[in-house]
Formats: C-alpha cells, structure tokens, sequence
C-alpha cells in the first residue's frame, strides 16, 4: 500500500467560498525536492474550475498560481488517531498565508487547533478527532 499523499498533478477540491472549486497541485513548499505533501502542508496550486455563480465578483481567476493549505485527505493520517476522508481538500491562502474565504464547508481534523491556522476551526461547522 503506498503512503503519497498529495504530489504534484493531483487534484483537490476547495471547501472554502473564494468562488474556486478545483485546483491542481503543481509544487510543495517545504524544500526545492519535496515531492509529496501530507496534511498541513502549504502547497502551490493552479485554479482549473471556477463556481458557475458570481463569476464577475471573484477574487481569482482560472489558471492563476495561488499557495493552499491542505485540510483532508483520503490517506490515512499517521498520528494517534489514523482517520480519513473521503476527498482531498484545501483552502486556499494569499500572499501573506492568511485565508481568502470567509466560511468553510464541512468538519476539519482536531489537529488544526495546535497548528498557527488557529482560525481555521471558527470557521469550520465542527471538529473531529
């Protein structure tokens, strides 16, 4: 069985509302070799599909290079607790690694609350173990 995580060429779903609603992983931020990123990792990503409403109001466009914090993925975590979910997922942060979107749809890992994305879990619906 084999533990990759997130490389580059996967795809992710966004779970905030910036108006994205897929992106493409195309590098990680953790040194010039990473290959792989896992959850909790920042990674640079290229926006591929849009939401079909309020296209005029969006603060990004399709193909633009964005950074993205990965908040679920289908492997297995390797702390205490090995749960996953159903999807990869991210949201997506600016220039200065603060968050685009206002709200956040669905639950995040309990993780997130001794990491510095400490306002992730107010945004979010609940928290699971």
């Amino acid at each position: 069985m084999s533990f990759i995580m997130v490389q580059i060429g996967t795809n992710l779903k966004n779970i905030d509302n910036s108006g994205v609603k897929l992106v493409k992983c195309i590098g990680a931020l953790a040194g010039p070799r990473q290959r792989h990123a896992s959850f909790g990792s920042i990674i640079t990503v290229s926006i591929q599909k849009l939401r079909p409403k309020r296209r005029l109001f969006l603060k990004v466009k399709k193909g633009q290079v964005m950074q993205a914090l990965i908040i679920r993925t289908k492997i297995p975590s390797n702390n205490s607790h090995n749960f996953s979910f159903f999807e990869n997922s991210v949201v997506l942060l600016n220039n200065q690694k603060k968050l685009i979107g206002t709200r956040i749809f669905g639950c995040l890992p309990k993780n997130l609350r001794y990491s510095k994305f400490l306002r992730l879990t107010f945004l979010a619906k609940g928290l699971v173990n």
